[in-house]
């Protein structure tokens, strides 16, 4: 139905593809699975008419075929579900099935009434989409691909915010879609679903296909797991940090339980320490995070910081010494349209005295100099922060939350969309904190940068810690395969 043959795409030096293929058949589901930055999300948008090839051609239906955008590609019978929920909240389910209003609202009503049943959604058409869950809201956008009559339907990471009945549904649908005649594509890091819904895989690793379309029956989770990081003799070893030994006050977590996220976490980090914690979307170890940070209340269980508080918001766990950063720069990072200094100094004036009254702001900027040259950030204090690159805006991240002097560091994916040169120089900035005595809790969807600063990784799975890596286990592969055996069963 839709052939992919030696597609290349560079941007600037970087080759996203370089030759991958892919031949996507009508009634099957074809899975393709590779580890972040491995080229898939390029490949989708490649084929979906987001970006054009610099070399390679695409196929459909036996026609060589060119996209001149995504409306195009749809046109031809391509149709895409995006990992990001793309609907429009402030307008109706039925505007979000048909947004170009090109057929009446009783029209509109009888086509969507029985692909949304299908899908398990219940409720009125005129529901505002704001209203919905966020799994409804996913399942709204699969109906809406749908909608367009596909021959090809690409599902990119579909369940991911989905709960495991919607996702079970979904699963049941995609059989349902193969057998009269589609082409589905499903992309997934949740490595035993692909295994469950797909008749084919193919794995993508840097830019390339190193296994394409083998039959998932000929195929086991170690080899998945092999041809996407290549084999461990392939994989450089990362200097192991050593083990602290410094005396001092805990954070700890005692049988912790927040109702469908977390089941019974108990967990210690001590001074010096740096504890990852790793696991597929859902598993909830960024829960964890949530937590130790306020924003998730307990409903049962345990939390201790190191002053020997328990956290009741965001705002009493930053004056108790925890400090939370997040590689999302634009939406918990920075305040964009702010001068650094503002920005490096905000969460340390948390701490003002009763009088509200702020220091000079001579003051201010004295102090974010001395940040910027000690972490190194390309920029000057009255630069605004949207204006510096990505790794300098995530140096600026880390600079705002060390100037209020935090005992506990909580970073959550901290070296996301950065440059190999920023990332090293980040990793350093964490490794020091930890010298310092600081208490480091890392969830990171890049399991190297784990397996390189961590002293043990905790997995998780459906809420639950269920296994440990330390020492000589700790590398890519045992932390791949611990996140995804036996994940399809809560």
């Amino acid at each position: 139905m839709l052939v992919a043959a030696d597609l290349v795409k560079r941007y600037g030096g970087v080759t996203a593809l370089r030759g991958a293929g892919l031949m996507l058949s009508p009634g099957e589901v074809h899975a393709l699975v590779g580890e972040n930055g491995a080229g898939k999300s390029t490949l989708v948008k490649v084929m979906s008419g987001v970006v054009r090839p610099d070399g390679g051609m695409l196929e459909l239906d036996g026609r060589v075929v060119s996209f001149g955008g995504p409306r195009e590609a749809t046109g031809q019978g391509i149709a895409i579900v995006s990992q990001e929920v793309m609907t429009f909240g402030d307008l109706t389910v039925l505007e979000n099935l048909f947004p170009y209003g090109d057929v009446t609202r009783r029209a509109a009503a009888r086509r969507a009434a029985p692909v949304l049943a299908s899908l398990g959604l219940k409720g009125r058409l005129d529901a505002r989409v704001e209203t919905l869950p966020l799994a409804d809201q996913q399942l709204l956008e699969i109906c809406r691909a749908l909608l367009t009559d596909p021959r090809v339907l690409i599902l990119d990471e579909p369940t991911s915010a989905l709960p495991r009945a919607a996702a079970a549904r979904l699963a049941d649908t995609t059989r349902r879609l193969v057998g009269r005649g589609l082409a589905v594509l499903y992309i997934s890091h949740y490595l035993e679903e692909v295994l469950a819904v797909a008749d084919r895989v193919s794995v993508l690793r840097d830019g390339a296909m190193v296994l394409e379309g083998v039959p998932v029956g000929e195929v086991a989770l170690p080899t998945l797991v092999t041809a996407m990081l290549g084999a461990p003799e392939e994989r450089a070893d990362p200097v192991r940090p050593e083990a602290p030994r410094q005396d001092g006050a805990s954070l700890e977590l005692r049988e912790v339980e927040v109702p469908g996220v977390l089941r019974g976490v108990t967990l210690e980090v001590g001074p010096g320490e740096i504890i990852g914690l790793a696991g597929l979307q859902g598993a909830g170890h960024t829960a964890v995070l949530d937590t130790i940070c306020g924003r998730l209340r307990p409903a049962r269980g345990l939390i201790r910081l190191p002053d020997g508080s328990s956290p009741r918001s965001l705002r009493q766990a930053v004056c108790s010494g925890v400090a939370y950063i997040s590689g999302d720069r634009k939406g918990r990072g920075l305040m964009l349209d702010k001068p650094l200094w503002e920005n490096i100094t905000a969460v340390s004036r948390l701490g003002l005295g009763s009088d509200g009254l702020l220091p000079q702001n001579r003051r201010l900027v004295e102090r974010t100099r001395d940040a910027i040259a000690r972490l190194r950030v390309r920029g000057r204090p009255y630069d605004l922060a949207g204006q510096l690159s990505g790794g300098n805006q995530q140096k600026a991240v880390f600079a705002k939350w060390l100037d209020a002097a935090p005992s506990v560091i909580v970073l959550d994916d901290p070296t996301c969309g950065v440059d190999i040169g920023a990332r090293g120089e980040m990793h350093d900035i964490i490794r020091g904190l930890a010298a310092d005595g600081r208490m480091v809790l890392i969830a990171s969807t890049d399991l190297a940068e784990l397996t390189e600063l961590c002293h043990r990784v905790l997995v998780f799975q459906h809420g639950r810690i269920v296994e440990t890596i330390t020492g000589e286990r700790l590398s890519e592969h045992e932390l791949s395969l611990a996140m995804n055996a036996g994940f399809a069963t809560p």
